[in-house]
């Protein structure tokens, strides 16, 4: 077949370029920033049982080669995540998972107000190009139905807005089980408020296949 040793060497470099060209180009990782509040930073919990920590295992179980930013401050309202934003969107940053909105709803703060800082926040990541997933949170009948209401619609409102990816609810891995004394003794910190490692577990699982169709729209 080959008339020399040289030809063997032709050959053998030709299949080898071959082989190269048509091998699939290795995707570049993604960087995902999580803006929020205690729910997203983790309060209460040893790092590596957060909101943060445990998503990221998820995604590395999925085998994703992405890397998660806790980007939660304790106490956090809509205003203090869009104080934030900028110094956020750092240049590595791809995807932005924004979940903000229950301080300023604990605190009776006007919807109107809320979305405001919302509507900012998700301007910016736009205008950065970036993709983005918009996490609401079920607002309580305390303060009359026309607050709920108005509060809840703000967010899949401006997730059509802006083509965010848009999570009804934060806590809803936990919602899902139906059985709130259930979920007070078994999934929640003595707080009352914020879910403890099983409860963000539960989370994580529920909220998980949309962060994970957010990565599939970074472009890194």
């Amino acid at each position: 077949m080959f008339r020399s040793s040289l030809d063997r060497t032709r050959f053998a470099l030709l299949n080898a370029a071959t082989i190269f060209v048509t091998l699939p180009a290795l995707a570049e990782p993604v960087t995902v920033a999580a803006l929020g509040d205690s729910l997203t930073q983790g309060f209460g919990l040893v790092p590596e049982q957060g909101f943060v920590p445990q998503m990221q295992g998820y995604l590395d179980a999925s085998e994703l080669d992405v890397t998660l930013i806790n980007a939660g401050v304790s106490g956090d309202t809509t205003a203090g995540g869009l104080s934030r934003i900028d110094w956020t969107l750092t240049e590595e940053v791809d995807a932005v998972i924004v979940a903000l909105g229950a301080n300023d709803m604990l605190r009776g703060l006007p919807p109107e107000q809320a979305r405001a800082n919302l509507d900012a926040i998700l301007s910016k990541i736009a205008a950065r190009g970036l993709p983005a997933l918009l996490v609401g949170i079920d607002a309580p009948p305390n303060y009359g139905a026309e607050y709920e209401q108005a509060f809840e619609a703000m967010y899949p409102d401006l997730a059509e807005q802006y083509g965010a990816l848009y999570f009804p609810n934060f806590l809803q891995g936990l919602a899902d089980l139906g059985d709130l004394e259930l979920v007070m003794r078994e999934h929640m910190q003595g707080d009352r408020i914020h879910p403890n490692a099983s409860g963000v577990a539960l989370i994580v699982e529920a909220m998980g296949p949309v962060v994970t169709e957010l990565i599939g729209r970074a472009d890194p």
